[in-house]
């Protein structure tokens, strides 16, 4: 397939990407964006690792290809939700409550995070366990991300990306 250019609306920027139609977004966001927080896992999206929000909700960048995100949605990195000093909410969280062991699905867990509690702002601890299903952490740090989320789940913090 030939390569074409691409108008995508990336962590509030609109970025120019030349690609092949069916070129799997993270590969765009990684390799030709240079946004490196999105994690390649299994490549058929049943692990989480690459999730990004899609308007407002979480889908794995590694089943949706950049002629579908490139229809005019707005589309937010784990780079998109926080800076270094001005985390967001759930980013804080995370770090606070030591939600990571190895870190490589963190991007991911806290992306699906996002989704839910912009969609939901008070859920249940069986709608958070609901909403994260579909994200696997190795190092099995689950009891970690509950209570990061349920914390977070719990305040007043806005939920918005702070970038």
């Amino acid at each position: 397939m030939a390569k074409r250019d691409f108008r995508l609306l990336v962590n509030g920027k609109t970025r120019n990407v030349t690609a092949e139609p069916d070129e799997p977004l993270l590969w765009v966001l990684r390799d030709r964006l240079g946004l490196k927080g999105t994690k390649f896992g299994c490549g058929a999206g049943m692990c989480g690792t690459c999730k990004v929000l899609v308007d407002g909700e979480a889908w794995p960048s590694c089943r949706l290809t950049v002629s579908a995100a490139a229809r005019g949605q707005k589309i937010l990195t784990i780079e998109g939700l926080g800076t270094p000093e001005r985390l967001s909410a759930i980013q804080k969280a995370f770090v606070q409550h030591g939600a990571f062991g190895c870190g490589y699905c963190t991007a991911g867990m806290i992306v699906a995070a996002t989704a839910l509690l912009m969609r939901k702002r008070n859920p249940t601890r069986s709608e958070i366990i609901a909403a994260m299903d579909g994200n696997l952490c190795r190092c099995a740090a689950y009891p970690d991300i509950l209570a990061a989320i349920e914390e977070v789940a719990a305040s007043t913090e806005e939920i918005e990306p702070t970038a």
